[in-house]
């Protein structure tokens, strides 16, 4: 299959996938489910880029392979947070501030996020259509980037998972671990994590594709959706938060400033 009429029947079943969403919302009103649909979703492109592709055989599983593992375990991890819960702030903000217009206007945001979904997915398709197999080195290197990535990401929401289940810590910020030397550690790997398709494609005419997908993530994560809206709300909701921003990175892990 091409890879043109493989991202076609992706973003088509996106569509569909985000519409139908967008319907149960209405109801729930618990948009922030769409956090761990995207993450699934994602991960199920990987695997199907891998599966529908003439290119090298390697490239393919280990797109697939990594692809899958990243999406079904960020999916997971987003699905226990939000499921049963009161909706994300984030999207409720969204809903106060679209009054009577907010179906609508979720609506388009949702669908938006399959174009988003389709520039990251760049990263799956370039490696898995190449034609000639990566050298071992940079073989060696995308495995590495991608098993630093998300591990370190796994325990980044280990930490904070039992930080925030522990009744002692309510209210509280969390300086246990990685979350010491940054704000956002997981967002920090999750960026991260992009690199390896970059390494898996070294060689390809496409290469330079690959590049759009860590630059996307961390301009929504920095610059957008992930810390403006979400330390917005921190600030107000956590004492002692304003000098945790003071103290600590933003993003990359780094020994916390003092005085």
């Amino acid at each position: 299959m091409s890879p043109a009429a493989a991202a076609s029947i992706a973003f088509v079943v996106l569509v569909a996938l985000f519409a139908a969403f967008w319907a149960w919302q209405l109801k729930s009103e618990n948009a922030g489910m769409i956090d761990p649909i995207w993450a699934f979703s994602l991960g199920a492109i990987a695997v199907f880029y891998g599966m529908a592709s003439d290119g090298d055989s390697l490239a393919r599983v280990l797109v697939a392979v990594g692809g899958g593992i990243w999406g079904a375990r960020l999916g997971w991890h987003l699905w226990r947070r939000n499921a049963g819960k009161r909706e994300d702030p984030r999207y409720h903000r969204f809903r106060e501030q679209w009054g009577a217009a907010a179906g609508r206007k979720m609506f388009w945001f949702l669908e938006f996020q399959t174009v988003i979904s389709m520039v990251l997915s760049l990263a799956f398709a370039v490696p898995a259509w190449r034609a000639m197999q990566a050298s071992v080195a940079w073989i060696a290197i995308a495995v590495a980037i991608w098993l630093a990535s998300v591990s370190g990401e796994t325990v980044a929401d280990r930490q904070l998972r039992r930080f925030v289940a522990d009744p002692a810590n309510q209210g509280k910020v969390c300086r246990v671990g990685l979350w010491r030397y940054s704000r956002h550690p997981n967002y920090f790997f999750e960026c991260l994590h992009w690199f390896a398709y970059v390494a898996l494609s070294i060689g390809s005419p496409w290469v330079w594709l690959t590049l759009f997908p860590p630059v996307l993530m961390a301009w929504l994560l920095m610059k957008l959706s992930g810390v403006p809206m979400l330390e917005a709300h921190l600030v107000h909701s956590r004492p002692g938060y304003a000098e945790y921003m003071r103290e600590t990175s933003a993003l990359i892990p780094w020994p916390p400033r003092r005085g």
